[in-house]
């Protein structure tokens, strides 16, 4: 294998051409990740449940990765494309606001036959496509605020739907997202202040005069999980447990008691991160945290070498998506950061993240095909001055 993740060897390239193609190495650092999670949901009676669904969720991933890693990546560069996708997003989320299934106090999903979908996972992804595409079109102008302004009104309509679930991680995740890909593509310091202030406002407003008292009263056991440790902050509280009872190198496969003895609600999703390191110790997770390394690592190197702006704006939503859900994620589970209900990547239970991280690893593998050689301070010259 070449070290730029391709299938090297002329026998495999003479019978194989098509799987030289492919970055074997984006799925190489991905896999042990799902299979980590998997043992983990498989440690536990009724866990296995988690662990033969999750298989299936695998299985028809790593499909949506190799679909994805074959499309015609000019395909999703066109207006017309990213708009339907953009409306039809929207419109899923204001479906979900009057058909939607409420799970953990949240109605952000949707039930399709005898399966639930997260629609917000997708939106993500589309989000990323929708602001590298108008980011990479005005990358001369993209000081001016009207950049700005436009480029946040994409991310505030998906917001604000998800927001009112109310889902304020997957709001979080988006609000990251944007704010990464603006910084990226050079948009002003001084104009994110103004915005910022704006939001200020506007948030002040609503809680003012919009949300309801129930509503802020999950703002505010968001923000203080402690504030009601034997309802909304017992989760918080026994994850922190889980990670420090696991000590240097943990308790064994199957031995996790926080989570066996069920004291650990949530272990397959939100605390899966506990879980595991309860069972593997501090050494399984540091060696968890490097694999997670790795895999961004890959993510930024394609972004530093995509073909066009475009290329390189998708790339650096991509890691800044997955970035953004480890850190909230691992951080709730040590206890330094609020439960938000954001998953793992790769690792938490669940097929509607799954399939959209792994779709999103084919569309960066399907971009590596037109690659250019650039040297980080290249790449900053392309966005100075602006």
């Amino acid at each position: 294998m070449h070290s730029d993740g391709y299938i090297s060897g002329r026998g495999i390239a003479r019978w194989f051409p098509v799987l030289s193609r492919i970055d074997w190495m984006l799925l190489f650092f991905a896999l042990p990740i799902t299979i980590a999670g998997l043992l983990t949901m498989q440690s536990y009676g009724s866990g296995s449940m988690f662990f033969y669904r999750q298989m299936t969720w695998l299985a028809l991933a790593v499909v949506t990765f190799f679909i994805t890693a074959f499309i015609d990546v000019s395909m999703l560069k066109k207006t017309q494309v990213l708009v339907v996708l953009f409306l039809g997003a929207v419109g899923v989320l204001m479906l979900i606001s009057v058909a939607g299934r409420t799970a953990n106090g949240a109605q952000s999903w949707l039930s399709l036959g005898g399966l639930s979908v997260q629609p917000s996972d997708f939106v993500k992804l589309i989000l990323i496509l929708i602001l590298a595409k108008y980011f990479s079109r005005r990358h001369i102008a993209i000081g001016e605020v009207k950049h700005l302004v436009i480029s946040a009104v994409y991310m505030a309509i998906p917001f604000l739907l998800v927001f009112l679930e109310p889902d304020f991680g997957t709001a979080m995740i988006l609000g990251l997202i944007w704010l990464g890909m603006a910084l990226v593509a050079g948009i002003r310091k001084r104009h994110l202040a103004l915005l910022f202030g704006a939001g200020a406002v506007a948030f002040i407003f609503l809680w003012s005069f919009v949300f309801a008292p129930y509503q802020k009263d999950r703002i505010q056991t968001f923000l203080n999980p402690l504030r009601d440790i034997h309802g909304a902050g017992y989760n918080a509280r026994q994850a922190v447990i889980a990670v420090g009872s696991g000590g240097l190198l943990g308790k064994g496969i199957g031995y996790g008691t926080q989570s066996r003895l069920r004291f650990l609600p949530e272990y397959q999703t939100d605390f899966i991160f506990a879980a595991f390191s309860e069972e593997w110790g501090f050494i399984g997770a540091l060696l968890l945290l490097i694999v997670y390394g790795l895999l961004l690592a890959r993510i930024i190197s394609l972004s530093l070498h995509g073909a066009s702006n475009f290329e390189t704006l998708f790339a650096a939503g991509v890691a800044i998506l997955f970035m953004s859900h480890l850190l909230i994620n691992v951080g709730m589970n040590i206890g330094v950061v609020p439960v938000t209900g954001i998953t793992l990547p790769f690792m938490s239970y669940g097929g509607s993240h799954l399939i959209m991280e792994f779709g999103a690893l084919g569309i960066l593998s399907s971009m590596r095909r037109s690659t250019r050689k650039i040297h980080p301070e290249d790449l900053t010259k392309e966005f100075e001055g602006l």
